[in-house]
């Protein structure tokens, strides 16, 4: 029975959850952009709304839940930021995540949030800076005289391959516990944003020019440098990011490529 962990009620939520039995449950569920109110229905609302009937319906099932490093705020120090770094989001975005964070661990349930980092791949979604460069290259072609426009790519980030995400997703499934409430998920390595759009561009074979206009995103005036140190990931869960970041390009570019073949004519 499919549910909305956005508006369904604990109950229906709660039979849904009896029926099915769970021995484990992922919470892939999130929003990453819209108004405040979305962010925090489905960031914030959604597993407190999961959290308590699975509690009741499946007290030993173990929760893996993925969290976002956008819940560490700024990081002025240039340090990776540990599991143990102060949380001070300063978005709306990461401070709903910090709270369905909270909300996840303090819920007497065997949980593991994955705190993950920039996800990019294949089907990476245009509200993320790798995904809206693919678009834009989709949409304006890559010929020498197409000028690319983008605002200010002067911060860093830390991205990670998704296949490399659903693989710690599996560890963190199956891994045995007790484990601890949080765990970094990411590439280990802050990346300049005009950099990965250069790549992005060779990967594409874009001939033109890439111009930088006014400012950023609303995120990257506020978090200049971002990045996860995930030694506790490779102790835990004998987990570590295998795919490289031009192979992450490649395969974000390609899914791309595929998806427009398949378009009817």
């Amino acid at each position: 029975m499919p549910v909305d962990l956005a508006s369904d009620s604990v109950g229906r939520l709660s039979e849904s959850l009896a029926a099915a039995a769970p021995d484990a449950l992922v919470n892939c569920v999130g929003a990453t952009g819209g108004d405040p109110v979305r962010l925090a229905e489905v960031n914030a609302r959604g597993p407190a709304v999961l959290c308590a009937p699975l509690l009741r319906a499946r007290p030993t099932a173990r929760l893996v839940h993925l969290g976002s490093a956008a819940e560490y705020g700024p990081q002025t120090d240039r340090v990776p930021a540990s599991e143990s770094a102060a949380t001070r989001p300063v978005t709306v975005y990461g401070a709903t995540k910090l709270a369905g964070t909270v909300t996840v661990s303090d819920s007497g349930l065997d949980a593991l949030v994955l705190r993950v980092g920039n996800p990019v791949g294949a089907g990476a979604p245009a509200s993320g800076l790798p995904g809206r460069v693919c678009a834009l290259l989709r949409k304006t072609g890559t010929g020498p005289d197409v000028v690319l426009r983008l605002g200010d790519l002067s911060a860093y980030r830390d991205f990670v391959d998704v296949r490399d995400v659903a693989r710690a997703v599996e560890r963190a499934v199956t891994a045995p516990g007790p484990l601890p409430p949080v765990l970094n998920v990411g590439g280990g390595e802050a990346v300049l944003g005009r950099d990965l759009v250069h790549r992005l561009a060779d990967t594409a074979g874009f001939r033109g020019r890439i111009e930088e206009q006014g400012t950023g995103s609303a995120r990257s005036e506020h978090i200049s440098w971002q990045c996860s140190d995930i030694s506790a990931a490779a102790e835990v869960l004998g987990w570590q990011p295998t795919y490289s970041l031009a192979r992450s390009l490649e395969a974000l570019w390609s899914a791309g490529a595929h998806l427009e073949g398949d378009r009817p004519a």
